[in-house]
């Protein structure tokens, strides 16, 4: 994903990262029931290594916040799963998508989870699990707007996630369609931007998007691309560190799709 990655430039990391460092890290919360951790791994009580792991705030249905005002998803029901069945604890820091690779490059957190994908420019700086998951991308635009493909989008503006996918595939196809795009930090605050018109369509990975569609966010899929940019999701850790975590998760992954735990997880959020 190289446009992308160099586009969070990284004026937005080295934001992100400075927030980070600042003010510490905010949790949304802990396999453990204990308070946020402000740095990388620490140690508990019994000696064992507890990580911190980084999400986004608002990513359905890998990560959100239900009508409880409980934390949940895929990411989230995932590796409390993998961390049961392996024994490791962690505390999961709820911070949105750019905050928490900030927060993975200065060391205080040791990997992020949230829907990320895989692709040959994050694998240069990044070690990644065993996908759970693979995703693709789609643009989509108001269910009872005008626009109904990506034909309809000439002279129009629409709205990207920075360093997304989805952001690739718009920026690959922005000239043959003729739309020019806006970046937001967050999915909810792309919707609302279609929802009130100023633009006319938002990208974002179909499974996010097919999940919204169900939940009612007057949204209608207008395009997808399900080859080029298809890609695995998985959790990541910077190049060379906690390859302990790696070996955990992966071991823990299978362990789950060996006893179906991992399919009653999917389909709890994905199944249509």
């Amino acid at each position: 994903m190289s446009k992308s990655m160099s586009r969070r430039s990284f004026l937005a990391l080295m934001g992100g990262s400075a927030a980070v460092l600042g003010l510490g890290l905010v949790g949304c919360g802990s396999n453990s029931g204990s308070s946020a951790s402000t740095g990388s791994a620490s140690t508990g009580d019994s000696g064992s290594k507890k990580y911190v792991i980084a999400t986004d705030t608002t990513f359905a249905p890998f990560e959100y916040t239900d009508e409880s005002g409980k934390f949940v998803g895929v990411d989230v029901d995932l590796l409390a799963a993998i961390a049961s069945e392996m024994g490791f604890e962690y505390d999961l820091q709820s911070l949105g998508f750019d905050a928490a690779v900030a927060a993975l490059e200065s060391n205080q957190a040791d990997a992020v989870i949230a829907g990320m994908s895989i692709t040959d420019a994050r694998k240069q700086k990044y070690d990644f699990t065993d996908p759970y998951y693979e995703s693709y991308v789609c643009a989509a635009a108001k269910a009872d707007g005008d626009v109904k493909s990506l034909d309809d989008l000439k002279g129009k503006t629409v709205a990207c996630k920075t360093g997304t996918q989805s952001a690739d595939w718009a920026e690959s196809i922005k000239d043959r369609y003729g739309f020019t795009i806006t970046y937001f930090d967050q999915s909810d605050m792309m919707y609302q931007d279609v929802q009130t018109g100023n633009t006319a369509a938002c990208f974002e990975d179909y499974p996010v998007m097919a999940y919204g569609v169900k939940q009612g966010n007057g949204l209608a899929v207008i395009g997808k691309d399900d080859g080029t940019y298809a890609t695995p999701t998985a959790l990541a850790v910077m190049k060379g560190k906690n390859s302990e975590l790696i070996e955990k998760f992966n071991k823990g992954l299978k362990s789950l799709k060996d006893s179906g735990k991992y399919d009653e997880i999917i389909n709890k959020y994905m199944k249509a």
